[in-house]
């Protein structure tokens, strides 16, 4: 099989049927059938190839046949590009709904461990085969059976496919495939809740940082999505961990990047009405205030762009009509050069809703 069937494969009988008149057509129709495998066939196939792999992988089974292995690896390729092709179509034909259906309900059914089969094995396949496993999962995250997205259960019943996935960060080689589908899976809201949950969450103050850009980069856009997706689980996840202080290891980091990515992350927070009883708390922090205030005191030319996030945070300190004494206390001693740094403050293209905050900061400030 040297291609995609299903997707045109309707198209594709149709007109063979209708060409085929004679016996000999008969038997040729009846070959050109025998190609076609279904996607439950397909699926059952792949986890087989899977199972395989990954039991000589972890046995680091030396007598094995390496011709036979390789076979296994050649079908195992062809048979994810044809899951890819009936779930995206094949450039030529749509994917076919009912294709789709029977795909993912092979895929998810009870017991199967198809998913996790792909996670495990998704080191021993090349890189194209691993960028066709990411689009896979994310396609059938989405896929509905009678009306229901199943994958949400799925992955309920079977959280530890999370704590897989958050371990690629510490392999280089597949770091960024593992947070793909674990964006993938964060969709759902019980995915979610359960990382929300975890001891990984801590964890992602490490991967932020690493010295590789595009896995640091990768985490952290894990990172927000978790903290901004879905509304509740992270409203839950703040009101447990109020005293949470990312903002020490992540504002205050030497690197420009990871700050900059912070304040905005943080400002996402605090002024998202969900949090409003997280942003309470973080107001009434006199070391939260002095972060934000050295943020805001940043001169190089770069800084700029951290100083209009770091504002934004800012104006919720100068705001609060309930300012504790030490918060009230550190605004009114730093009174004049407040005043003296908002006076020159704006954004290289007139905003007239910023101007409206700074007339508001001052206005506060000036009563102190």
């Amino acid at each position: 099989m040297t291609g995609c069937l299903w997707p045109c494969a309707a198209a594709a009988i149709a007109t063979a049927a209708a060409a085929m008149g004679s016996r000999t057509g008969r038997r040729g129709w009846g070959l050109f059938r025998s190609k076609v495998r279904s996607p439950v066939e397909v699926v059952r196939q792949t986890r087989g190839l899977l199972s395989y792999i990954v039991e000589n992988r972890k046995a680091r089974n030396t007598n094995q046949d390496a011709k036979h292995e390789q076979k296994v690896m050649t079908d195992l390729r062809k048979n994810i590009t044809e899951m890819k092709c009936i779930l995206y179509g094949n450039g030529e034909a749509e994917p076919v709904t009912e294709a789709c259906t029977h795909l993912t309900k092979e895929f998810f059914k009870q017991n199967s461990n198809t998913l996790h089969l792909l996670i495990v094995g998704l080191p021993y396949l090349d890189l194209e085969t691993q960028k066709d496993v990411t689009q896979i999962v994310a396609n059938l995250q989405r896929q509905k059976v009678d009306s229901r997205i199943i994958a949400s259960d799925y992955l309920e019943a079977n959280k530890d496919l999370l704590d897989t996935l958050m371990s690629g960060y510490d392999n280089p080689d597949i770091a960024i495939h593992y947070s793909t589908i674990l964006r993938d899976c964060i969709r759902h809201q019980v995915a979610a809740r359960y990382v929300l949950g975890s001891e990984h969450m801590k964890k992602f103050f490490d991967y932020i940082q690493l010295p590789d850009f595009n896995i640091a980069s990768d985490a952290f856009r894990t990172f927000k999505e978790l903290l901004t997706r879905h509304k509740s689980s992270a409203a839950e996840f703040f009101t447990r961990n109020y005293d949470w202080q990312f903002n020490n290891r992540l504002l205050s980091s030497s690197n420009y990047i990871i700050r900059r990515q912070a304040i905005q992350l943080l400002g996402d927070i605090l002024l998202d009405r969900s949090n409003t009883l997280v942003m309470v708390c973080y107001v009434s922090s006199k070391e939260n205030l002095i972060i934000l205030m050295n943020l805001l005191r940043a001169v190089s030319e770069q800084s700029h762009a951290i100083q209009v996030e770091a504002f934004h945070v800012f104006k919720l300190f100068a705001a609060n009509q309930n300012k504790p004494p030490e918060i009230a206390g550190i605004l009114s001693a730093n009174k004049s050069k407040l005043l003296k740094f908002l006076a020159g403050f704006a954004l290289d293209k007139e905003d007239q809703q910023l101007e409206a905050d700074k007339a508001m900061v001052i206005a506060e400030i000036s009563t102190l």
